[in-house]
């Protein structure tokens, strides 16, 4: 039996973390990010997959928008065509995965665009969105990801600066 898989370890140093995701999948994602951003010059995304353990997401693997929508970033702001969805929930199915979550880039702060309150990507309360600043260049702190859940409705709440650590786990 071992007792220091890597559940058993998140558990013990995270344990009340609502959002975690391994350090080494996080880097790539943001590689990805800023390589299909084209050099800062247009936003990108993905959607988060992963599963819910006890009370906890955790993300284990990702799906870049312009690999479901070629054309989705063309006009420099993400603009996900709908037809595309199932091809991610065939993904989903096939890997065992739901989206836990999904994220994208802007060239400032993280702050919600009036088109994302408008338009979630997943759009059932619950789903949480997260905003990386600066094209997700630099390494940037996680009070400064912009974490967002929706309600429903086109209602979002906003996870403060403060909590944000606490709600959303980079690590092992």
């Amino acid at each position: 039996m071992n007792f220091f898989s890597p559940a058993t370890m998140r558990r013990l140093f995270a344990p009340r973390h609502e959002l975690s995701c391994s350090w080494l999948l996080w880097q790539r994602l943001r590689a990805q990010l800023r390589d299909r951003g084209r050099n800062r010059t247009r936003e990108s995304g993905a959607f988060l997959l992963g599963r819910r353990e006890a009370d906890q997401l955790r993300i284990v693997d990702f799906v870049l928008y312009d690999d479901l929508d070629p054309h989705c970033l063309d006009s420099g702001i993400v603009h996900f065509d709908g037809r595309y969805f199932s091809e991610l929930w065939a993904i989903c199915k096939a890997r065992g995965l739901s989206v836990v979550a999904d994220v994208h880039v802007h060239p400032g702060s993280s702050a919600q665009s009036e088109s994302d309150r408008a338009h979630p990507m997943i759009s059932k309360a619950g789903h949480i969105a997260l905003v990386i600043p600066r094209f997700a260049a630099g390494s940037p702190p996680r009070c400064d990801i912009g974490i967002y859940r929706y309600l429903g409705g086109k209602r979002w709440a906003t996870v403060p600066p403060d909590d944000r650590r606490r709600f959303f786990h980079i690590g092992f």
